[in-house]
């Protein structure tokens, strides 16, 4: 679908008035809707409109561009702060390219693509299943082709379902739904706000919880059976100290070769084959 263009107008409030953009929304009606096509919410009025309007889950990340007036600059903070959604103030070329040159006012809001799922929903349905769950948690996994091929190897996996952090890390875009090639219909997400506390109600509701470190133990001695959550940390840093303090147990992959690491979405994977191996054996 092609994206709307701002209707001409007699002035400027008008014109402005008009330039609800939604990218390559269908049409108008479905603004406030429509979050399975769209990416970007962008344009003065739409953006602070679906700031005031829509829950913290609908928006992954605002983008505020430098140099913009200091009123419009609170607005948006104003809304913003009692979501917990943070600001990042960038450069205009970077909206620029985000929205291919379209006419973004200086905001842009990347949105949902698709519906996340509710963890407490997702954990009692789980408890009434007869094989025991198992649990897949990213710590700010930013990149979201490595989302879209965790996704991908946890639905072949058998993984009950996938926690994500609401800030600093990607989200469900379709760029994800795209490397996914079609998991994400699949497997439940759903999206915390503190990882850490997220652990402490896995453990009270029986859960393990297995991280990843350097010192790990050999991940295939690892037996994954019973309820467990398995940690994968970020691309780059690894598990933050405060949630690799609420492990059971950590877990590394041995290597030889010259490059003592892997892309996260190949670790992760190993290690999802080392549980299913050990929750199905031959």
């Amino acid at each position: 679908m092609s994206s709307a263009k701002p209707r001409k107008s007699r002035n400027k409030d008008q014109r402005d008035k008009k330039s609800a953009n939604f990218k390559k929304r269908d049409n108008r009606q479905n603004v406030k809707n429509d979050f399975n096509s769209d990416d970007f919410v962008y344009g003065r009025h739409a953006g602070i409109d679906f700031l005031k309007t829509q829950e913290a889950e609908k928006i992954n990340k605002v983008f505020l561009a430098e140099g913009v007036q200091e009123d419009f600059a609170n607005e948006v903070y104003r809304y913003a702060k009692p979501k917990n959604l943070i600001v990042q103030r960038v450069p205009k070329s970077k909206l620029d390219r985000m929205v291919n040159g379209e006419n973004h006012q200086g905001l842009v809001l990347t949105v949902a693509s698709f519906e996340y799922t509710d963890l407490d929903q997702l954990l009692d349905k789980l408890d009434g299943q007869d094989e025991a769950p198992f649990l897949l948690m990213l710590d700010n996994i930013e990149d979201p082709h490595n989302l879209g091929s965790i996704l991908r190897s946890s639905d072949a996996t058998g993984v009950s379902g996938v926690i994500i952090p609401k800030r600093r890390a990607s989200g469900l875009t379709s760029v994800v739904a795209k490397t996914s090639t079609g998991a994400i219909d699949h497997v439940p997400v759903a999206r915390v706000n503190n990882l850490v506390q997220t652990c402490q109600t896995l453990k009270d509701r029986g859960y393990w919880i297995f991280g990843t470190a350097m010192e790990g133990e050999d991940y295939r001695r690892w037996d994954a059976k019973g309820k467990t959550v398995l940690v994968i940390g970020n691309e780059g840093k690894g598990i933050s100290p405060l949630l690799l303090k609420q492990m059971d147990q950590t877990l590394t992959i041995p290597m030889i070769g010259h490059v003592q690491s892997l892309n996260a979405s190949v670790a992760t994977g190993v290690l999802l084959y080392q549980a299913f191996n050990s929750r199905h054996p031959l």
